[in-house]
């Protein structure tokens, strides 16, 4: 008898464990977020929050999904096929104004550009202006063209006599081969320190200081009708990213530890000595004045103008709705 009391005893407490762990996995709202890219330096703070459990914490479960393309993220977003996509302030713009997209920011990763013209020392490049009658290398992006020209202008130089390539993604080996002189589209966290890493000296020039906007380099996106629906938990996501991130400031070799296990070891490979430059680079760029992500209006405002003025945007820049305060 008392044989029978202890199983059914440990029936029952089977039975409570079991309901209890379906009812938090239950709880548990899954939220899914699609990369610029594959994993580096500036997705530490998620995997951070993912191993630290500060998503959980929050009630929700994070899937970090990798691009088979560049448009990708703010596509597969747009369409409520991912609850978030990390892409370019730009594109946003473009995809609201130019395309009537329903689409908005919650967040923004780096607060400034990443994207600076790049050339090796020895080119003797030092201002837009050494550029005339120099050829120049980019990855066919017309918000490359309009950065440069304005770079150019602003410097007193001519833009006509600069002889602009597409090169692909192949920004690195161009410059290395001397097929150009300089590039634009590297960026000062990944190019610039892979090529010193690899033994060439570069140098390279910040748009900003010659009338780029300070734009933000990276955001965060969603769909309007995704935001209805789960702002929620959109908003559980980015309190468990700012501890992430805070972890991330006080401690960056532990991130970087972190990454390097959840690197793509077979389509992007990381370099830690690399990556390691990489974040102490991204860490004041991606700090905000108050909270991690916030955004404001006049960033948002000043870069649409531009992009009006250079014909990267073809109307009235659409502002209506394009980002929310978290």
């Amino acid at each position: 008898m008392k044989k029978l009391v202890v199983l059914l005893a440990s029936a029952v407490l089977l039975l409570i464990v079991s309901a209890c762990s379906q009812t938090e996995e239950e709880q548990n709202q899954k939220v899914s977020i699609m990369l610029d890219w594959y994993p580096n330096a500036v997705h530490s703070f998620l995997y951070v929050a993912q191993e630290k459990g500060y998503f959980e914490e929050e009630g929700i479960e994070v899937d970090i999904q990798f691009p088979a393309n560049p448009s990708d993220p703010i596509n597969l977003a747009a369409a409520s096929k991912v609850t978030l996509g990390i892409t370019y302030q730009p594109d946003v713009l473009i995809a609201k104004t130019e395309q009537g997209i329903g689409i908005k920011s919650v967040g923004t990763l780096v607060r400034s550009p990443l994207n600076h013209v790049a050339f090796l020392q020895s080119s003797g490049i030092a201002s837009p202006k050494d550029l005339e009658g120099k050829t120049v290398g980019f990855t066919g992006i017309p918000l490359n063209e309009a950065m440069l020209e304005t770079m150019m202008e602003t410097d007193g130089a001519d833009y006509s006599k600069v002889e602009m390539v597409d090169v692909g993604f192949e920004l690195t080996s161009s410059l290395v081969s001397e097929k150009t002189d300089a590039v634009i589209g590297a960026y000062i966290n990944h190019e610039v320190p892979l090529l010193e890493h690899e033994g060439f000296p570069t140098g390279h020039i910040d748009p900003t200081e010659y009338g780029v906007p300070s734009f933000y380099e990276l955001v965060v996106v969603t769909s309007d009708d995704t935001w209805e629906k789960e702002h929620e938990n959109i908003r559980a996501f980015w309190r468990a990213a700012g501890k992430a991130f805070a972890d991330m400031e006080n401690d960056p070799d532990e991130a970087l530890s972190t990454l390097l296990k959840h690197q793509d070891e077979a389509n992007f490979p990381l370099v830690e000595e690399v990556e390691k430059e990489s974040l102490s680079i991204l860490l004041p760029k991606m700090k905000a004045p108050n909270a991690f992500g916030e955004q404001d209006a006049e960033t948002w405002k000043v870069t649409a103008e531009w992009m009006l003025e250079t014909g990267l945007l073809t109307k009235e820049p659409d502002l209506d709705g394009i980002f929310v305060e978290m």
